[in-house]
């Protein structure tokens, strides 16, 4: 039996077959977070026919791959940088603004807390609300904005909460965070998986600010962890530079920058997820606010958080019951925050999503 302090990431699947003796190809995970069509169709026909690029060195500017992500995302390829996923852009930039003092919207991923420290800086929380259903209350946030701050990092589409940020109010927050200079990450791993994508998408104002750096990858969307591909966008020419002239070269090998330069031109299998998730997103969303067992919030991304409202269930015990089916969701207590009370789950293929539920609804 697990202990409340022995919780998994989605990428635990090792751990889970260690302790519970499930094979992990037996698991389904509705804790990583990713697109259950699996990788582009025509990025692996394209890797198979092209696997002996891997002899080469890869261009050290990546001038194909930036060209394609700007066509992709609607941006100018001199604006973006490319990294060995987007953790490691997390790493760079945090390590280049080297803040004393970091203000990160919660509960949210912790790595962009980790690496602060690392840097020798301290990070405050500004908590969303669970009476405001985890939705940002951008005014009273604003207030607490000052030139004590010098970074901002906000997670947009929100993980664990699945709740955003318009790009109208995100202007607001840039405004606010220009005039006390500081500096502005957004994580936009989840954008993809938005609704009204073009409301949440925040890279057309990095035209307008240069306090601004907005950080994706593929690993969720485009169900590709493996490659270790992120991307950042900024407007800042003077950052980008420094950067450029610091970092290592070469960090994403030969095969991931000609993945990138195909998967974000399917346009068939970006169309095929976004209808999925949607669909699946709405179904779900409406089944679970039928439980009077559960408290739900309106998701955004391919993910939900939900509270649960019977007394004697926890996070804890429905991780129990469910990985002994083989299916994996995510305990959410040790997000700032949150309780053992709360879990999120993602959005698999609807045979999967439908056995979940059913397995969900026996404890609760």
């Amino acid at each position: 039996m697990l202990k409340h302090k022995d919780h998994f990431h989605g990428s635990d699947l090792e751990k889970i077959e260690e302790i519970y003796g499930i094979k992990k190809e037996d698991i389904t995970s509705f804790s990583a977070n990713v697109n259950p069509l699996g990788i582009s169709p025509k990025m692996r026909e394209a890797l198979i026919r092209h696997i002996d690029i891997i002899t080469s060195y890869p261009d050290r500017e990546y001038t194909a791959l930036r060209t394609r992500i700007g066509e992709y995302a609607g941006a100018s390829a001199q604006n973006i940088l490319v990294g060995n996923g987007s953790t490691e852009l997390i790493s760079l930039f945090i390590q280049m603004e080297h803040p004393k003092k970091a203000l990160i919207l919660g509960p949210t991923y912790s790595e962009y807390e980790r690496e602060i420290s690392l840097g020798g800086g301290t990070s405050l929380y500004y908590p969303l609300r669970e009476e405001n259903e985890f939705v940002l209350d951008v005014e009273d946030f604003k207030r607490h904005l000052n030139e004590g701050l010098d970074l901002l990092v906000i997670c947009n589409p929100n993980n664990p909460t699945s709740t955003s940020i318009t790009q109208k109010n995100m202007r607001k927050i840039l405004d606010e965070c220009k005039r006390h200079d500081i500096f502005v990450i957004v994580d936009e791993t989840y954008v993809e998986f938005a609704p009204d994508m073009g409301s949440v998408d925040c890279v057309p104002l990095t035209r307008y600010y240069n306090n601004l750096v907005i950080l994706r990858g593929v690993s969720k969307f485009f169900a590709a962890p493996g490659l270790r591909l992120g991307y950042a966008i900024t407007g800042n020419m003077d950052l980008l530079k420094y950067i450029g002239s610091h970092k290592d070269p070469w960090t994403i090998n030969s095969l991931a920058a000609l993945a990138g330069e195909i998967m974000f031109t399917d346009t068939d299998y970006i169309h095929r997820t976004r209808e999925l998730i949607s669909s699946e997103r709405e179904r779900i969303y409406q089944e679970l606010s039928s439980w009077d067992s559960l408290k739900v919030y309106r998701p955004t991304a391919n993910f939900i958080l939900a509270r649960i409202e019977k007394e004697d269930v926890t996070a804890d015990d429905l991780f129990e019951h469910a990985i002994q089916k083989g299916l994996m969701i995510r305990n959410c207590s040790t997000f700032p925050f949150l309780d053992n009370r709360y879990f999120r789950f993602c959005f698999m293929l609807p045979e999967q999503n439908t056995a979940l539920l059913k397995c969900l609804k026996e404890l609760l």
